[in-house]
C-alpha cells in the first residue's frame, strides 16, 4: 500500500486509536493512536524545527495496521507506504529506526527511538492528532515540489 493524500494517512492514524501493538523496540503493548502522539510530541519537544522527524515519530506505527501477521516487518511497511506521500527522508527515518542507521540519518534515528522508547505513558496529554494535519501537509507539499530530487 502506497499513500498519496494526508487524508488517508489521517484516516490510517485513526484507526490505531484502541488498536494494541507494540513500539518500533518491542515492550509492553501500547494503544498505537496514543504512542504515535506521544512520540510525536516528544520529538516536537526536543527537535521543534525538524517537521520531518515529527512526523516519522507520527506515522512509524502504521504499519502494524497494514501487515499485523508480519511484526517483524512494520517499519519497512510504514516507510514504503509513506514514501509517496512525505518524502524519502521520513520513510528512511522509520525503516532505520529498526535497522542500523548511516551516518546521514545516524542522530536523527537514535532521537527517534529514544522518543519511541518513552512514548509509553498512560494518560500523557499529548494533544489530538487533529493538530498534527498541518504539519502533515507541509511536510507532504514540500515532499511534493522536491519530488523530483527525491
Amino acid at each position: 500500500m502506497e499513500l498519496r493524500r494526508v487524508e488517508e494517512l489521517m484516516d490510517l492514524l485513526h484507526a490505531c486509536r484502541g488498536v494494541r501493538g507494540t513500539s518500533c523496540l518491542g515492550g509492553a503493548p501500547v494503544d498505537l493512536h496514543d504512542h504515535a502522539l506521544q512520540t510525536a510530541a516528544l520529538l516536537r519537544r526536543s527537535r521543534p524545527a525538524d517537521k520531518e522527524l515529527q512526523v516519522a515519530g507520527l506515522v512509524h506505527v502504521v504499519g502494524q495496521l497494514l501487515g499485523p501477521a508480519d511484526p517483524t516487518g512494520h517499519a519497512a511497511l510504514t516507510a514504503t507506504a509513506v514514501r509517496p506521500l512525505l518524502g524519502e527522508r521520513v520513510s528512511d527515518l522509520v525503516r532505520l529506526s529498526r535497522e542500523n542507521p548511516d551516518n546521514r540519518t545516524g542522530e536523527d534515528v537514535l532521537t527517534l527511538r529514544q522518543a519511541d522508547e518513552a512514548a509509553r505513558t498512560a494518560g500523557l496529554d499529548a494533544g489530538v492528532l487533529e493538530d498534527w494535519r498541518t504539519v502533515l501537509e507541509l511536510v507532504s507539499a514540500r515532499h511534493t515540489r522536491l519530488g523530483a530530487v527525491d
